[in-house]
């Protein structure tokens, strides 16, 4: 009888529940190339344990990008993984352990971070947190108050272009990649600047003090240098191409000069996804929540310096 209680013990404790995930927002490729690596057991990348089991539609009517995908997204994780698609958040309550909040736009994060919180499940909020600096605030004083775990995040923060790129005892660091705007958010490095602006905060951690933002061509091509102060006297700068232009970051030490290697892809949503499983798992986000709205305060300075023609504007 004892060894058969030992054993019923040992197959519970090494079979693992799925953890059954649900998404909001069907309006970015992100939808179908996570639920492709998480459902698709065939699938090189596979992450085994979790599954995408239900989303929420969204959408945006005025962002073209966001009107144009929303159908076709979900549509296809319907009938390629067997997705429920249900008429909104409410109603993936009892069906979901955790969420990926992918909505495209912004500026439906608040709104959907509310309903998304009252849930209890732990919540992947994919870039960018929010539209504004206000709202990117109010999503984390929210998350407090409902004692809800979440993080957010680019995906180039994990990739091998960064990460090749560390060096423990940077003095500076230079980052580049494309910064196209979209008319509807306030601030407009949220939109796809936030990219090279998270390598640089992955490459010097958080304490950034000040920001002048000087800015050529307009507002759909050309390019913004962002030189920026840290609190203990380091210095960065990040480069954004419009409409668009390649990835690149470079880290300088007291003895080298490290370049991130470009001879791979310079962003996997794979090494992200293996954050967000763990982080599922265990309700410790791999991204402090503060150093995300340091990088909100960022975008938020460099707006300011933008509208002013160039000053240097502290981080609120």
């Amino acid at each position: 009888m004892r060894t058969l209680l030992l054993t019923a013990f040992f197959c519970v404790s090494i079979v693992r529940a799925e953890v059954r995930i649900g998404i909001v927002g069907t309006d970015t490729s992100h939808v179908v190339a996570f639920t492709r690596v998480l459902n698709d057991a065939a699938n090189p990348d596979h992450i085994p344990g979790f599954r995408v089991v239900s989303a929420v539609k969204g959408g945006s009517p005025d962002i073209p990008s966001s009107a144009s995908r929303v159908e076709e997204y979900a549509g296809e994780i319907h009938s390629k993984w067997n997705v429920e698609l249900v008429p909104d958040i409410p109603s993936l309550a009892g069906k979901v352990d955790a969420i990926l909040l992918e909505s495209v736009d912004g500026r439906a994060h608040l709104r959907q971070a509310r309903q998304t919180f009252a849930l209890h499940k732990p919540v992947f909020i994919d870039k960018p947190l929010a539209s504004t600096l206000a709202d990117a605030r109010e999503i984390a004083r929210l998350a407090e108050a409902e004692h809800v775990a979440w993080f957010s995040s680019s995906s180039l923060r994990f990739g091998e272009l960064v990460q090749s790129a560390k060096i423990p005892d940077a003095v500076g660091v230079t980052v580049w990649g494309p910064g196209p705007v979209e008319e509807h958010h306030e601030l407009d490095l949220s939109w796809y600047g936030i990219h090279p602006v998270e390598m640089l905060f992955t490459l010097m951690g958080p304490g950034c003090e000040t920001v002048t933002r000087l800015s050529g061509g307009t507002d759909s091509s050309g390019t913004d240098v962002i030189a920026c102060r840290w609190k203990d006297g380091r210095l960065g700068t990040v480069r954004v191409l419009r409409p668009n232009g390649g990835y690149g970051a470079v880290s300088f030490g007291a003895k080298e000069i490290r370049y991130g290697k470009t001879d791979v892809p310079p962003f996997s949503y794979v090494l992200l996804l293996k954050q967000i499983a763990r982080f599922f798992e265990t309700g410790t986000p791999p991204v402090a929540n503060a150093e995300t709205l340091e990088i909100m305060a960022f975008m938020d300075a460099a707006q300011r310096s933008k509208q002013a023609g160039g000053q240097p504007m502290k981080l609120r």
